[in-house]
């Protein structure tokens, strides 16, 4: 009753229209408070929604079932400028911003935009002329660096450097955008309403798997599809109705509030019994699975010098979030398969195609002018960026078929036939060439390819296996035989 009332006296507020000239100061949140006694907007929002109530009814609407709208923060005190804000622009009397940055949003949200700027969500849009974006840009693209293969593509998850045209209107390459790294007029980074959708923000929405699947998702980095196949993405739809109206709540704790079926934030975000609430969506991970060789996630850090939080204590913190159903040894055990997974991709395929990938591009073998333009980058691509990443997001969340048939499967498949096939019709034609760097490049390669054709992981592939591992694998096959044949 007291929520249809306090609805009840918001929505009398807005059908009376107000006469309301703009501060000469941009509101901070207590001049809000002030300003909004009851839970009634200020004057300066109320004008706009008398407008916008019949403009945007859509928006208006969000925004009533929203807790800023019960708070009494509405339209202006987000969408307020400063005059000498590069996108801010006169407005029926107001002078506003149509982008509400993280740096906006930090005037009442101070400890979430701080965690938010230090994640790697904020970092997303580092993407912009990377190996993808040549992709993007150039291979699916036109040549320009706003094509619109990545404007309607990369950027709309990844973020873009949103640019300003005069009068404070937006370049429409670079926006709308909601990318969770954009680079914003401002000079913050990312996107609240990347997660928290306008204009009702709403937790609940936020917490949804759905949600983290709108850009996690995909060929190279399937976690919605993992997550959805993993048990606890079984438990989570089985009990969706009834955990739903539990979302809103501020620290929806597992094992307090609910008992099982975690979303990607309960793990990733969500306060424990013995954890904070966090918007550093990387606080929590030790691995880093995004690049062709996985490393510790603090390993480029150290290596530039910078002091971050060690590994040890992200996964110590994410050991935390699952000792909230699962027990000690069990967690225990499950990382060190986790660990093993990942340590099998490295030392058999992601560690010596990489290595020699790049010594058949620094001995000229394939073109060094731009990626992409022999079947080998392809390959070498597919295999880390593709496969090799779904081997390892499937063992970090309980996908084995992601783990297995999309990943390990495919990774294997495409290494010995494609890489190594396509790897030695470029060293044969090194080896017959008449520049002698060429050629030299080229024995250099062959010598490392033997050597890792050789090696324990992959001597079976050239008819060398050992007679303990032909015994082994005989034995294997006879058991087998023998389960089925009864």
């Amino acid at each position: 009753m007291k929520h249809i009332i306090i609805l009840f006296v918001i929505l009398l507020g807005l059908t009376n229209p107000v006469d309301a000239k703009p501060p000469t100061d941009k509101a901070t949140p207590a001049a809000v408070n002030t300003a909004t006694s009851n839970t009634r907007s200020s004057t300066q929002s109320q004008t706009c929604l008398n407008c916008h109530k019949a403009l945007t009814g859509g928006i208006v609407n969000q925004w009533k079932l929203s807790s800023h709208s019960n708070k009494g923060v509405g339209c202006y005190e987000c969408h307020q400028a400063d005059k000498g804000d590069s996108d801010g622009f006169e407005h029926n009397g107001f002078f506003i911003a149509t982008i509400v940055s993280p740096k906006d949003c930090s005037r009442c949200h101070e400890k979430e935009s701080k965690e938010f700027q230090a994640s790697h969500h904020a970092e997303a849009a580092k993407i912009l002329g990377s190996l993808d974006n040549v992709l993007a840009e150039v291979v699916e693209g036109n040549m320009h660096h706003d094509s619109p293969a990545a404007v309607s593509g990369c950027w709309q998850c990844h973020g873009s450097e949103v640019k300003v045209l005069a009068g404070g209107k937006l370049d429409p390459t670079t926006w709308p955008n909601t990318g969770v790294g954009r680079l914003n007029p401002d000079g913050s980074k990312g996107s609240c309403s990347a997660c928290h959708f306008r204009h009702n923000f709403s937790r609940a929405q936020a917490r949804m798997p759905e949600n983290c699947g709108r850009c996690h998702m995909g060929p190279d980095h399937p976690q919605i599809e993992i997550y959805n196949e993993s048990k606890h993405g079984i438990a989570f739809a089985a009990n969706r109705t009834r955990f739903e109206p539990l979302m809103e709540k501020k620290d929806w704790i597992p094992g307090k509030d609910y008992e099982q079926g975690p979303t990607c934030s309960t793990c990733h975000m969500s306060a424990t019994s013995t954890l904070p609430l966090t918007h550093d969506v990387g606080s929590r991970i030790s691995w880093t699975l995004r690049p062709a060789i996985s490393e510790k996630i603090d390993a480029a850090a150290i290596a530039s010098g910078k002091k971050v939080k060690p590994w040890e204590e992200r996964r110590d913190d994410m050991k935390q979030v699952c000792l909230a159903c699962h027990a000690d040894q069990w967690v225990g055990n499950w990382y060190e398969q986790f660990d093993k997974s990942v340590g099998l991709y490295n030392d058999k395929f992601g560690i010596p195609a990489t290595k020699l990938y790049k010594m058949a591009r620094a001995a000229g073998l394939i073109t060094n002018d731009i990626e992409f333009d022999d079947p080998l980058e392809f390959t070498y691509y597919f295999l880390w960026h593709h496969e090799g990443r779904r081997a390892r997001h499937g063992a970090s969340m309980m996908g084995p078929d992601y783990t297995q048939w999309h990943g390990n499967y495919e990774v294997a498949h495409r290494f010995y036939m494609e890489f190594v096939p396509q790897l030695r019709e470029v060293i044969e034609k090194g080896l017959k060439s008449t520049d002698p760097a060429k050629v030299e490049g080229a024995k250099k390669v062959q010598a490392e390819l033997d050597q890792v054709l050789n090696s324990e992981n992959h001597r079976w592939f050239i008819g060398k296996m050992t007679a303990e591992e032909k015994d082994a694998r005989k034995k294997a096959s006879e058991e087998f035989r023998k389960r089925y044949a009864q």
